[in-house]
């Protein structure tokens, strides 16, 4: 493969990279049909990837992390990307290990983050209700104060890691009159957790490994030690976390793309029509330089972004440009590839049809298109 090397990267980091991918061809490419078939991924495959250091390693050694930066994920983000896997939930993973580092007590970053280091514990974030999606403001899921306890009830959806999920950072209302200003975050332990409840696994388009599901929380009873910060700082948190979050899908975008056109080249290289491959056609050659351009022009972009977020200047505005031009790029590069397989892209067994159902959802999930755009409105 001919993947570009990011401006970021240094001889440490792809030694790194060997092992990551050496991880992805023996853990995670074997096992997609399997897991696509059962909606989710074995939990074993969380312990492996605990053991080699690639859940948390942008995670201090403290804590159990392997004390690297967000390069370190980059790199998984993107090997996991190069090889079509999008049922591996370490990205919400380690958004969920984020926000217990960066707004938790020392207490619960060492009782939460080694576990979740080592894929004994599996985290996930409930944000989005069959009412309230990109508008967390209007989430109805409330918690209540009573005693040295949150009662917490309502229900979520779309949750990422919701089937396998061992600990939850759930968004609640425990002010519901005070507008974004009653919105805390809570730590949900789900096992033998009385009153909650997993729904089914959802049926989507694409990343049919990746369990989603709906969540149900009736009467559930939580430590006020369990609160994320302070009472009304949730909205806040999720503000600072959504930069890392946003950069998060545009470097596995931006993978994808690559992906893409390198597959597209290969096929167009090799198969025939009118007595020549596709490729020698002008019309083939011209729209492959125009979507490898692209790739290139975004790669520089991304690149800067990752550099900024290791120095903590990646601002929230710049980090929606990101997600927004790379999700929307990734279903156009996607849509025109699988055009030059013809028939045979629409057929799942090609993978670019895969790439195909997988991407749509970029421009949905961690904020869609619309709101994005509306961020970056606002800058203006």
């Amino acid at each position: 493969m001919r993947y570009p090397k990011p401006s970021w990267s240094n001889s440490d980091l792809e030694l790194y990279r060997a092992n990551v991918r050496r991880f992805v061809e023996s853990e995670i490419k074997p096992n997609q049909k399997k897991w696509a078939e059962q909606q989710h991924v074995d939990r074993n495959t969380w312990l492996k990837a605990g053991e080699l250091g690639l859940l948390l390693a942008d995670v201090p050694d403290e804590y159990g992390g392997s004390g690297g930066d967000f390069t370190h994920m980059a790199v998984l983000f993107e090997e996991l990307a190069y090889a079509g896997d999008r049922a591996f939930g370490v990205h919400v993973h380690a958004i969920a290990a984020h926000y217990i580092l960066n707004h938790g007590t020392e207490a619960q970053k060492q009782k939460y983050l080694p576990k979740m280091a080592t894929g004994e514990m599996i985290g996930a974030i409930a944000m989005s209700e069959p009412g309230a999606g990109s508008d967390l403001q209007g989430i109805r899921t409330s918690a209540v104060k009573q005693g040295d306890q949150y009662v917490i009830n309502g229900s979520k959806i779309f949750i990422s890691n919701g089937y396998l999920a061992d600990l939850i950072v759930v968004v609640t209302k425990t002010d519901p009159n005070a507008g974004s200003k009653g919105v805390s975050l809570l730590i949900v332990e789900t096992r033998n957790c009385e009153g909650f409840k997993v729904g089914r696994i959802l049926e989507k388009l694409g990343q049919k490994g990746q369990d989603t599901c709906e969540l149900f929380f009736d009467n559930v009873k939580v430590p006020t030690d369990n609160l994320l910060g302070a009472e009304g700082l949730g909205f806040m948190q999720l503000m600072v976390e959504l930069p890392y979050e946003r950069l998060m899908l545009g470097v596995g975008a931006l993978a994808v793309v690559e992906a893409a056109i390198e597959l597209t080249l290969e096929y167009t290289k090799e198969r025939k029509a009118f007595g020549r491959t596709i490729f020698e056609f002008q019309n083939t050659r011209f729209k492959m330089a125009e979507l490898k351009s692209q790739a290139v022009v975004a790669r520089a972009f991304i690149d800067t972004c990752v550099e900024k977020l290791v120095k903590g200047e990646l601002d929230t505005t710049t980090a929606s440009i990101a997600k927004l031009h790379l999700s929307e790029l990734e279903c156009k590069v996607i849509d025109e590839c699988l055009q030059f397989f013809g028939g045979y892209g629409y057929m799942l067994e090609y993978p670019i049809a895969q790439m195909y159902a997988d991407a749509r959802v970029q421009r949905i999930y961690g904020g869609s298109s619309e709101i994005m755009k509306e961020i970056i409105a606002r800058s203006l």
